[in-house]
């Protein structure tokens, strides 16, 4: 079973993060949500939840390190030097990373993006100028998996998942996705 570590740091975005959480576990996957000190992480719509974990040396077991937005989480995220190093880390194992909305400026902090395509927020060509901007949902392109904000976590997630290799064609329909118009 592929394992997802997925970061909370206080001002997270909520639905970002919760909504990946949720998706990537359906798909069968081992998704589990890691805090830095307080277990209940206050989100940026003051939202508290529960993280499961403390963030330590454990996440190197997991095959995928998700960075969720948020003001300030992705802020805080950026700004913490374990974060920077476990990014780093995982890519230098070939890892995946997967970032989305403002969690992808801790990419390009960390140095990882570099001639890499990748996507973010509005207005975020600007400042993730040493990967490949593109104006797409969500981008997967090598080891690194980026998506743009607050209403791409499903087409996010679900990118992940089909990075990793599970098919969610089934799981897509049982969430009424493609009713929705999803793609």
């Amino acid at each position: 079973m592929k394992k997802v570590a997925v970061l909370m740091a206080p001002g997270f975005e909520e639905r970002e993060t919760v909504t990946i959480v949720d998706i990537l576990r359906r798909a069968g996957m081992q998704s589990r949500t890691f805090h830095f000190g307080e277990e209940f992480v206050t989100g940026m719509h003051g939202m508290r939840v529960r993280a499961e974990k403390v963030f330590g040396p454990e996440i190197r077991d997991y095959d995928v390190l998700v960075l969720p937005g948020g003001r300030p989480g992705g802020e805080n995220l950026r700004k913490n030097p374990q974060v920077l190093d476990m990014v780093r880390y995982f890519d230098r194992e070939g890892k995946y990373v997967a970032a989305m909305c403002s969690g992808t400026l801790v990419l390009a902090e960390a140095g990882i993006i570099d001639g890499k395509r990748v996507t973010g927020y509005t207005g975020y060509a600007e400042k993730l100028t040493c990967g490949i901007f593109v104006d797409d949902v969500a981008v997967a392109d090598a080891n690194i998996i980026t998506s743009q904000g607050p209403a791409t976590p499903y087409p996010f997630a679900y990118k992940i998942a089909e990075t990793l290799g599970v098919d969610v064609g089934d799981l897509r329909e049982k969430m009424l996705y493609n009713f929705a118009g999803g793609k």
